[in-house]
C-alpha cells in the first residue's frame, strides 16, 4: 500500500515550503510561554509576565485574521514580509526591554507591535489548497497540517522555556524570533507554490467571518480549544495535588501524543462519510472524553484518560479545515483558515483562565468540569449547524451557491 504521505510530497515544491513553514510557525507556541519566562526572571513579576503575554496573544488574535484578508487580496509575499520584519523588530525590542530595563511601557507597545506576525498555518494550507484542491490528497496534507501543529505545541513551549532556565532569560525569545525571520524568509523565497490571487467578486466580498459555516466552524473551534487548554491547566493542578508536579509535563506530552497518532491515522485514509458528519463524530469523541479524567485518582490512570480524551483533536482540526476548505470562495480562503486559528487561540486563553479560576476555588479535579462544559457546547454547535455546513455537488464544481451569505 502506497503511503499517502509521501505522496503528497512528491508535489514539486512541497518538501520546501513545509519545512519552512513549520519553523515559521514555532512562534506561535514560543512566543507567548517565552514572554513569561523572560519577564518573570528579568523583572519578577509574574502578573507583568502574563499580561504582556495577553497583549501580545490578544492582539494577535485580533490582527491576524486581517492580515490574512490582505494576503487574500495582494498576494502572500507583498503581506507577509512587511508584517513579518514588524514582528522581528517588535520582538527584538521586546528582547532588549526586558534586558535593559526599559520603561514598563516598552514592554506592551513591543508586545502590540509583535502581534502583527502573520498565521503562518493557514499561509502553509492555502498552499497545500493550491496544488491539491478537489483532490483526495487534500485531506492527508491537512492531517499533515495538523499533526505539525500538534507537534510545534509539544516542541515549541518546551523549547522556548528550556532555553530560558538553562541558558539565559531571553534565550527562548531569542530562538523563537530567529525562527520567525529565517522560516518566514524560506517560505516566501519559494514563489513557485504561492497561491494566486483570486478576483474578489461579489460572493468573496466583505471578510470570511460572514459566512456561516465559517462562523459555526470557528465559534465550536473556541470550545475545543478550550478543552485542550482546560486539560494542560487541570493536569498540572492534579499531579501537584498528587504529589508528583514533575508528572505534568509527561500526562501533557501524552495528551497531545493521543491526538498526533490519530491524526497521522486519519490523514493515511480517504473515509467516504460526508465531512460535516465526520466533524460531528470527532467532536463528539472530544465530548465524551472529557469525562474520562474526572475519574483519575492517580498519575498512571490520569494519564491514560488523558491520553484517550485527547484523540479526537487532530481529527477535529483535519475536518473543520477540509470544510473551510469547501465553503470559503478561493479569494478569501487564507482568511477563513486564520478565523479557525484564532478561534482555537482564544479558546485556549478563555480555557487556562476559566480552569484556573475553577481549580481556585473548587480543587483541581473540578477543573475537568470546564473541558465538559466545553465538549458539550462545541458538539451542539457542531449538530444544529450540519445543514449548514452540509457540502453540495454544485459546491465542490466551485459554483455560487457555493457561498453561504449571512442573515
Amino acid at each position: 500500500m502506497q503511503n499517502p504521505y509521501s505522496e503528497i510530497f512528491r508535489a514539486p515544491g512541497a518538501k520546501g515550503f513545509a519545512t519552512a513553514g513549520f519553523m515559521a510557525r514555532l512562534p506561535i507556541a514560543m512566543a507567548p510561554i517565552g514572554i513569561v519566562a523572560m519577564l518573570s526572571q528579568t523583572h519578577g513579576e509574574y502578573w507583568l509576565a502574563g499580561a504582556v503575554s495577553a497583549t501580545f496573544a490578544l492582539a494577535n488574535a485580533f490582527l491576524a485574521p486581517q492580515i490574512s484578508r490582505l494576503v487574500d487580496r495582494f498576494g502572500q509575499t507583498p503581506i507577509v514580509v512587511p508584517t513579518t520584519i514588524i514582528s522581528v523588530l517588535a520582538f527584538l525590542m521586546l528582547i532588549a526591554a526586558a534586558n535593559q530595563d526599559w520603561p514598563m511601557w516598552t514592554l506592551f507597545v513591543s508586545a502590540l507591535l509583535a502581534a502583527a506576525m502573520p498565521s503562518m498555518p493557514a499561509m502553509v494550507r492555502a498552499r497545500w489548497t493550491e496544488i491539491f484542491r478537489g483532490r483526495p490528497q487534500m485531506n492527508t496534507a491537512f492531517a499533515f497540517e495538523s499533526a505539525a501543529d500538534e507537534l510545534v505545541y509539544i516542541a515549541g513551549a518546551s523549547l522556548s522555556v528550556g532555553l530560558s532556565a538553562g541558558l539565559f532569560p531571553e534565550a527562548g525569545m531569542l530562538a523563537s524570533t530567529l525562527f520567525l525571520a529565517v522560516g518566514s524568509m524560506a517560505f516566501i523565497l519559494q514563489r513557485s507554490t504561492e497561491p494566486k490571487v483570486r478576483p474578489v467578486d461579489y460572493g468573496s466580498s466583505g471578510s470570511a467571518i460572514r459566512l456561516r459555516p465559517v462562523r459555526i466552524i470557528t465559534f465550536a473551534l473556541i470550545f475545543i480549544g478550550a478543552t485542550f487548554a482546560t486539560t494542560e491547566v487541570s493536569t498540572v493542578a492534579i499531579t501537584k495535588e498528587l504529589g508528583q508536579p514533575g508528572a505534568a509535563s509527561l500526562v501533557i506530552g501524552v495528551y497531545a501524543l493521543g491526538s498526533f497518532a490519530l491524526g497521522i491515522v486519519v490523514g493515511a485514509l480517504n473515509l467516504k462519510a460526508p465531512l460535516q458528519r465526520q466533524l460531528a463524530i470527532a467532536v463528539a469523541l472530544v465530548a465524551l472524553g472529557t469525562l474520562l479524567p474526572l475519574t483519575a485518582d492517580s498519575v498512571p490512570l490520569l494519564a491514560l484518560t488523558v491520553f484517550i480524551s485527547g484523540v479526537a483533536i487532530s481529527p477535529t482540526f483535519i475536518t473543520a479545515f477540509g470544510l473551510i476548505e469547501r465553503h470559503v470562495p478561493e479569494a478569501m480562503l487564507t482568511e477563513g483558515i486564520t478565523w479557525v486559528m484564532t478561534g482555537i487561540g482564544i479558546g485556549m486563553a478563555l480555557g487556562s483562565f476559566t480552569a484556573g479560576a475553577v481549580v481556585d476555588a473548587f480543587g483541581a479535579q473540578n477543573g475537568f468540569w470546564v473541558s465538559v462544559a466545553s465538549g458539550t457546547i462545541a458538539l451542539v454547535t457542531v449538530l444544529f449547524g450540519q445543514s449548514s455546513l452540509a457540502i453540495h455537488n454544485c459546491e465542490l464544481d466551485g459554483c455560487e451557491a457555493a457561498v453561504v451569505p449571512a442573515e
